[in-house]
């Protein structure tokens, strides 16, 4: 075999390689992701404008003025060129005003908070179409799927109506995930004790992968799910096959759910606590613990001192291994408010001095 020919091989071996690769990115089946798609090209080609003819014209001054061509021009005394300086500066101004321009339109219609307000790009959002609920819970490591308008959840499985908007609603157990589907949409963040959104529409039936894009442990690498764009009619039996085939979803259920694991399989949930995902934004799926807006709600009226504070800040706390460790058993009651004498009813008044004579 020739020598050209066996040098040629590792490059033939990786196009190989590559060709088994899909650019879900550049190949979306949903609106949001198409936008970002075409925001992706836009900025290379852009960024290429100058990027292309500076490698150019690197190569080709490098070539055209070496030591051994002897007919260029030799010009030791040049120090200016307004045509020049014109050129190398309105280029690059004019690309990064476009990029700007495009950055400021993106930035506002690509907001993950924004409602979706059409299909697609020949397609505007019927004034009566309904939107898809889901709330998003990222656990270690594994997806948690809540459907509030269905009372239905899932694990590790995801399933919406093909042109449907579709809106998430995120928050995390333990650590800070990123949700990322990239045939539907961007990444979005998920982190504990907090709410985020995302906004999408899928436009194409089929099989889609989605999965953390941000990492958070040893079980990070299969913390994976399948997300299903199917028909109407599909997604209607999807949703009768899991209240069929589902089983409860308490806080109780919950709590043993959320215990770290590693490649976990679907699981259906027929019912689901409707209470659930506000209690896991405050930190109070246990219910002997505070929850966090029972807090803010008190510290907005001025907040509670002394031993009081002290007490509900130990309601609050969201993991107390110390104590559980030790047997203790935690406490379920806290202060939400405090008063004074003068604002006791008048048939408790006696009964509060005589305490007090005590």
């Amino acid at each position: 075999m020739p020598v050209r020919l066996l040098r040629g091989l590792p490059l033939l071996a990786l196009l190989i390689l590559l060709s088994g690769c899909s650019a879900v990115v550049l190949k979306p089946a949903g609106d949001i992701a198409v936008q970002q798609r075409d925001l992706i090209i836009i900025s290379t080609v852009l960024m290429l404008l100058i990027i292309v003819p500076v490698i150019f014209l690197s190569l080709f001054f490098a070539w055209r003025y070496r030591a051994s061509n002897r007919d260029a021009r030799y010009e030791p005394d040049w120090h200016h060129s307004t045509q020049l300086e014109l050129i190398i500066w309105s280029a690059p101004l004019l690309i990064i005003i476009a990029l700007g321009a495009l950055t400021w339109i993106t930035t506002h219609t690509l907001d993950p908070y924004r409602p979706v307000e059409r299909l697609d790009a020949a397609r505007r959002l019927p004034a009566d179409a309904k939107t898809l609920d889901v709330q998003v819970v990222a656990l270690d490591w594994k997806w948690l799927f809540i459907y509030p308008g269905y009372g239905i959840a899932t694990v590790n499985e995801l399933a919406a109506p093909v042109d449907t908007p579709i809106h998430f609603t995120l928050t995390a157990s333990s650590v800070m995930n990123s949700f990322f589907i990239p045939a539907l949409a961007g990444q979005v963040y998920a982190m504990p004790a907090m709410q985020t959104q995302l906004h999408a529409v899928i436009n194409a039936p089929g099989e889609f992968e989605g999965f953390s894009a941000n990492y958070s442990g040893a079980g990070f690498s299969d913390m994976k799910f399948k997300f299903h764009g199917l028909a109407q009619a599909d997604f209607a039996r999807w949703v009768e096959r899991v209240k069929r085939d589902g089983t409860a979803l308490r806080r109780e259920d919950y709590q043993q759910l959320e215990k770290p694991s590693v490649r976990e399989p679907v699981r259906h949930y027929a019912t689901v606590d409707a209470s659930l995902f506000d209690a896991i934004v405050n930190l109070c799926v246990d219910r002997t613990k505070m929850c966090m807006s029972q807090m803010m709600a008190i510290d907005a009226q001025g907040g509670i001192g002394g031993l009081a504070g002290i007490a509900n800040v130990a309601n609050l706390a969201y993991d107390r291994p110390r104590a559980i460790a030790a047997g203790e058993r935690p406490r379920g009651n806290y202060v939400l408010s405090m008063c004074s004498a003068d604002l006791v009813p008048a048939a408790f008044s006696s009964r509060l001095a005589a305490s007090a004579a005590r």
